[in-house]
């Protein structure tokens, strides 16, 4: 029921982002989410559909996903890393696709505590402060988010989901600049807006990986090499592995 067009914003900010760092780059546009938030079948399919777009060109047209997005880890269905979603990422790593994904924002919460004399029936199991999927996918890269100008003095935002893995991998991956972050709004075309998250990290890494290829297209369609180079060519902050990434 959704318009095909952004009425929210938060594609049209990621999309510009890109577009800033890579401007010749060619986008494809796949709407997952609306007003109203999205579903895991959305997210699914659209990668789906780009192995489909692949598949039927006999070549590569898309070179790669940005996934400035995330979900719930379904812990009581799924090994962490396996859920539907994380399975399909991996999918169009293997396809040839890079794929880049949001650690998400889960960095920083606070708990409620109940004053003397009341009781609370109900207690959370555990409190998610890390990766979401498909972010948990061990084939794609994974992005954390640091501060916009000086990340060697400001580190990691306090909002970016820090590693492990639930079943103790190392994520994120890397990080990017995603506080704070101008790029385009959809209040008018000559509109431009501030936003933060690790969202807004990922498209700077989608980007630079895009202009890594157009200079070096032997890599076009070798997506775990081109994670390798990009995690051993990073800037070591000086923060802990499972907050910074490689860098």
């Amino acid at each position: 029921d959704e318009p095909y067009d952004d009425t929210v914003g938060h594609g049209t900010h990621v999309a510009g982002i890109i577009r800033k760092i890579a401007p010749q780059t060619k986008l494809y546009d796949f709407k997952v989410l609306g007003k109203k938030g999205g579903t895991s079948f959305m997210i699914i399919e659209a990668m789906y559909l780009i192995r489909k777009i692949n598949f039927e060109a006999r070549h590569l047209v898309i070179h790669g996903a940005n996934l400035s997005l995330g979900g719930p880890v379904p812990v009581g269905s799924y090994g962490c890393g396996f859920s539907p979603e994380c399975e399909e990422a991996n999918r169009l790593v293997d396809s040839g696709v890079v794929v880049c994904v949001a650690a998400s924002n889960d960095g920083y919460k606070t708990l409620a505590t109940i004053s003397g004399g009341n009781e609370l029936d109900y207690f959370p199991t555990f409190l998610d402060m890390g990766i979401s999927d498909p972010g948990n996918a061990e084939k794609v890269i994974t992005v954390g988010s640091t501060h916009k100008t000086l990340p060697h003095k400001y580190g990691i935002s306090f909002f970016s989901s820090k590693g492990p893995t639930g079943d103790g991998r190392f994520k994120p991956d890397v990080v990017a600049p995603g506080e704070r972050i101008n790029s385009a709004g959809i209040a008018s075309k000559s509109n431009e807006v501030a936003l933060s998250g690790t969202s807004m990290a990922t498209p700077h890494v989608s980007a630079a990986i895009a202009q890594f290829l157009s200079v070096k297209p032997d890599f076009v369609g070798q997506p775990d090499e081109v994670k390798k180079i990009l995690m051993q060519t990073c800037t070591d902050l000086g923060r802990e592995r499972y907050f910074q990434g490689a860098g």
